[in-house]
């Protein structure tokens, strides 16, 4: 197989090229009828057709460069190489200019262009990345040639960049060239910045309906490539396309792709800059008008699916505060649409209007209620809602199903409008607080969550996000109702707490808790948990600052705290919503449970106390700040101090050792200067944190808190201090000698931190160059040398105690060596005798000898002198040959004595029988019996 440059020099007689280089003449392979088999290719001068084409008019010249350029459109009928790209597309640029001096041009041009169609051919494998420059250079062109007008021109230009996307396999093969492969074409518009010059041609097609339908099928293409919607963006093609979304289009191609168009730009590209290139009044108000349009008369589903796009868009721009909603009147609009169905309207723009079930206008439903939901967060939106009549609209859904009521909804769609309208209420209601009473909303929610409770029979569907975790329950229901109460409660509007203490929230509230403890599984268990903090954070809004409704909530509510505080401390890590459940108790302890006499008192009877530093000692430092907070308040209960002294943690550890070593911990974050021992190391400041040393002091307004006084409410020292403090310094039980050393430290926290801000003092007075008199400079010296010697004091203490502790360590130290001594001495003593009384048994002499030193050893522990009348009584045995003591002697008589001779019938006391008649043992001879009665043996 010849390549193009063989040709040549085959063809030519003396087998040299006609130019120096090759490369200045490109060459093509043309092949003729007689040689299409042998695969012989005719050379062809590009360069000349491009002198040719450069030329000024003359008579015959025009008729030449048609016939040239025709003559180049049979060479590359196949497709065109990637080595003569930028060559061709300089002729078709050529070809363009003098379209408009003569338009026989637009042939070739046209030409030219729908061979740029077919995917390009390349000789080599790198061919791709060797002329990708020129490649892209030459599909950028494309995009510029939009400008000639011509509106075959124009289709075919689009045409052509279409076929990027639906490339079609080349006519005819030809030899030693092969196809690019599919993505090349696209790679190298986006490199080229296409779609950037064709959202630029749109300003040119504004009344031209098929060219600008041939661009947005074309930009609906290119919009595919994140690279592409970037360019699409700088060349503000959102909103140049959305201000013209309701053009007349018989065919109603413009909105679907117009729509597709900004679908994928706010998909691929910066969202921001989308919105905020969408949100005007020129694209607000097209949108509008297509929206109300397809709402009003869009029946087909094609139509309806369009409409619920377009409101989609639509909420996205809402999203921006900036963007002029309510201007253009689309607010007041979407608000009528989304309860139209719920409240009656006169308004001519729904009159007789309906809503089928079709999925479509489910999803409008739900779209709607989204919207307002984004809407309500603009404040001048509220007045608009409140003529909407929006919060009874949603009201109408906080009901139980009805049975035997037509409705336009299935079963699950009212399920999950339903859910979906009572999650609209949590944003809208708090807003609407005149309009939500005047409905009777706690009357609603309250009925509602009886209903959610009450074993009626109800099948929850659970297929949507709201019924997330409520399949076969009311579990769904009962949570959105509860995070619209918690909504309501929350603002603090004493209309709204009186009306629900008075209709008996509090109650009902601890109720559903009970119950939901009984009734649920570990299936639900996340949604549980919710339902659970949500109703702990409601009785703490209720009962906050009113010692009444402390009462009411009582011991019942306490039972519910002391039963989420026994919770598994490893659950609290599970992710679930444990730690979420945690923290509503702590904080209804704070607000439900302090400052009511009966219900602390109850509390600490139930061991809460105990719980509470069960859960301190977890050392979780998200709890901490909170519970020494709550036992700083109860603290001031007389009561309370017997039960903490009383609690013991793991290793027998005590409440004050905890909270000791809580301080400690702390300090070491805060990177408190200490030394190894825990002694103050810097007298000065002894309770300066690293972050107060990074910060320099400077001058600050009287009512500014300086850093030493937002020390005290950024870590937990304060609180500890507190506790201890009301738990008595002198009587901690269960410290060590390192915990006395901190809590020398503890105890003088006040005195340090009233030393360290008048530091601050001085020093802001040293800045801002003030010199106070000689009595304040006096009083001024003297409080920071009191607070130094204080500190100097502390420290002289705790080098004491540290002393005092190394002498007693060495005195226990030294104990316990007296006694390894001690117990050494006594087994050297028992081996040694161990080792005699082996001596004695193996040596005769050695146990003679033993025996003789014994009996003399108990003649000389014998009286010399007896007593008169005195009765004498042998201790020693005859005959026994031991050296050692003799225990007890006991007879035991289970078989007579006269059949086996007694236990010492070998020694001199050998006896048979006891005398009848007391006394001593007797030696008596033995005697035969015949036929001696037998004696049972006794047990």
């Amino acid at each position: 197989m010849l390549t193009a440059e063989a040709a040549a020099t085959a063809q030519d007689p003396g087998g040299k090229n006609k130019s120096s280089s090759p490369r200045q003449i490109p060459v093509i392979g043309v092949v003729a009828e007689d040689e299409e088999s042998q695969g012989v290719f005719k050379p062809m001068d590009l360069n000349h057709i491009i002198k040719l084409l450069e030329e000024n008019v003359k008579d015959d010249l025009e008729e030449k460069q048609l016939k040239s350029v025709k003559k180049l459109m049979q060479c590359y009928q196949n497709g065109f190489p990637l080595r003569d790209l930028a060559q061709i597309f300089k002729i078709l640029n050529l070809c363009a200019r003098k379209i408009k001096s003569s338009p026989h041009f637009i042939e070739p041009a046209y030409d030219i262009l729908k061979l740029c169609g077919l995917p390009f051919l390349k000789k080599k494998v790198s061919d791709e990345i060797t002329y990708a420059e020129d490649t892209a250079n030459s599909i950028a062109l494309l995009g510029d040639l939009m400008e000639i007008p011509s509106s075959e021109l124009r289709i075919q230009i689009c045409k052509c960049i279409v076929d990027f996307y639906h490339a079609e396999p080349p006519k005819k093969h030809i030899p030693g060239y092969q196809q690019a492969s599919s993505s090349y074409k696209i790679k190298m518009a986006e490199v080229g910045g296409l779609a950037k010059t064709m959202v630029q041609s749109m300003i040119l097609l504004e009344n031209q309906l098929v060219e600008k339908l041939w661009v947005l099928k074309v930009l609906q293409h290119l919009s595919t490539s994140e690279v592409n919607c970037t360019l699409m963006v700088k060349a503000q093609a959102a909103s140049g396309i959305c201000a013209h979304l309701n053009d007349p289009d018989p065919s109603g191609q413009l909105l679907f792709r117009s729509s597709e168009i900004l679908w994928n730009l706010l998909e691929k590209s910066s969202k921001e800059e989308i919105i905020q290139q969408l949100s005007n009044l020129e694209c607000l108000l097209a949108l509008k008008e297509v929206f109300k349009n397809l709402f009003m008369s869009g029946f087909s589903h094609y139509d309806r699916q369009l409409r619920n796009d377009i409101l989609v868009i639509t909420t996205i721009i809402a999203q921006n505060p900036g963007a002029p909603m309510i201007e253009c009147g689309f607010t007041r609009d979407l608000i009528l649409f989304a309860t139209f169905n719920e409240v009656k309207s006169q308004n001519p723009l729904v009159k007789g209007l309906k809503l089928s079930n079709s999925s479509e206008d489910f999803e409008l439903k739900k779209l709607l209620f989204n919207i307002i939901v984004i809407l309500c967060k603009d404040l001048p939106t509220v007045q608009l809602l409140i003529e909407g009549r929006v919060i009874l609209a949603l009201f109408t859904y906080l009901k139980k199903p009805e049975k035997h009521k037509i409705i336009e909804w299935s079963a699950a769609q009212h399920e999950e409008l339903q859910l979906h309208a009572v999650a609209t209420l949590s944003s809208v209601a708090p807003l609407l607080i005149e309009e939500y009473m005047s409905c009777q909303g706690n009357a609603r929610v309250l009925a509602f969550l009886e209903w959610c409770e009450s074993e009626d029979s109800f099948f929850s569907h659970g297929n949507s996000f709201h019924g997330a975790g409520g399949r076969g329950n009311k579990f769904a229901q009962m949570r959105y109702s509860l995070r619209l109460l918690r909504a309501m409660v929350y603002l603090e509007d004493e209309t709204i707490n009186i009306d629900l203490c008075e209709k008996k929230a509090i109650q009902q509230l601890i109720r559903i808790f009970k119950n939901i403890i009984s009734n649920s599984n570990e299936k639900e268990e996340a949604i549980v948990l919710e339902i659970q903090s949500d109703i702990l954070l409601i009785l703490s809004g209720l009962c906050e600052h009113h010692i009444q409704r402390k009462e009411i909530f009582g011991t019942e509510g306490v039972d519910i705290i002391l039963h989420v505080m026994k919770t598994d401390p490893k659950k609290i890590q599970s992710g679930l919503g444990y730690n979420v459940l945690l923290f509503s108790t702590l904080d209804s302890i704070w607000c439900c449970v302090l400052g009511c006499y009966s219900s602390e008192d109850c509390f600490l009877e139930k061991e809460g106390i105990f719980l509470l530093l069960d859960i301190l000692a977890l050392n979780q430092k998200k709890f901490c700040n909170l519970i020494l907070g709550i036992m700083v308040e109860f603290c001031d209960n007389p009561k309370t101090a017997a039960h903490v002294n009383a609690w013991r943690g793991k290793k027998d550890q005590t409440a004050a050792s905890l909270l000791i070593k809580l301080w400690r911990k702390e300090e070491k974050e805060l990177g408190v200067k200490r030394d190894k021992h825990g002694k103050i190391v810097d007298t000065k400041k002894p309770l300066f944190t690293s972050f107060q040393g990074e910060q320099k002091v400077m001058p600050l307004p009287a009512n500014c808190p300086s850093i030493a006084v937002m020390d005290v409410a950024e870590n937990i020292r304060a609180k500890i201090y507190a506790v201890l403090g009301k738990l008595d310094f002198e009587n901690l039980p269960g410290l060590s000698a390192e915990d006395f050393v901190t809590l020398c430290i503890i105890h003088r926290y006040l005195d340090f931190k009233i030393g360290e801000i008048w530091n601050e003092i001085y020093e802001e007075i040293k800045l801002e160059k003030l010199r106070p008199v000689t009595s304040d400079k006096k009083i001024l010296e003297a409080i920071t040398t009191a607070s130094e010697n204080i500190g100097k004091m502390v420290a002289s203490l705790q080098s004491e105690m540290i002393e005092s502790q190394a002498r007693q360590d060495a005195q226990n130290e030294q104990k316990v060596y007296t006694k390894i001594q001690a117990t050494h001495k006594q087994r050297e003593l028992a081996n040694k005798s161990w080792e005699n009384f082996l001596a004695r048994t193996s040596n005769a002499k050695t146990l003679k000898k033993a025996k003789r030193l014994q009996e003399k050893a108990i003649e000389s522990s014998k009286y010399k002198e007896r007593p008169q009348n005195a009765i004498f009584h042998h201790t020693v045995i005859k005959g026994l040959n031991t050296t050692v003591p003799s225990g007890p002697v006991v007879t035991v008589e289970s078989t007579p004595a006269r059949l086996v001779g007694g236990p010492l019938a070998e020694t001199d006391i050998a006896l048979k029988k006891l005398p009848i008649r007391g006394g001593s043992l007797q030696r008596v001879k033995v005697r035969k019996t015949v036929d001696e009665p037998k004696k049972s043996i006794p047990s």
